[in-house]
């Protein structure tokens, strides 16, 4: 049985991106809870490899604080 590709058609930041509005775009729609802290947690996941992946991918970034 072989793999499933799937050939992206956004690069992985922009996927990250959208990713991280979405999650807050739904946040900010809730009430404080745990639900609203997970989507919270995960958009800012998602900056953080956003982070890495410029700093991975740029010889003159500093590395991460």
């Amino acid at each position: 049985m072989g793999r499933n590709r799937i050939k992206q058609t956004t690069s992985l930041n922009e996927r990250l991106r959208a990713l991280a509005q979405a999650a807050r775009d739904k946040a900010e729609q809730l009430s404080p809870g745990d639900e609203r802290d997970l989507l919270l947690q995960r958009a800012k996941h998602a900056d953080r490899a956003i982070e890495v992946h410029d700093w991975l991918r740029s010889p003159g970034l500093p590395p991460p604080v």
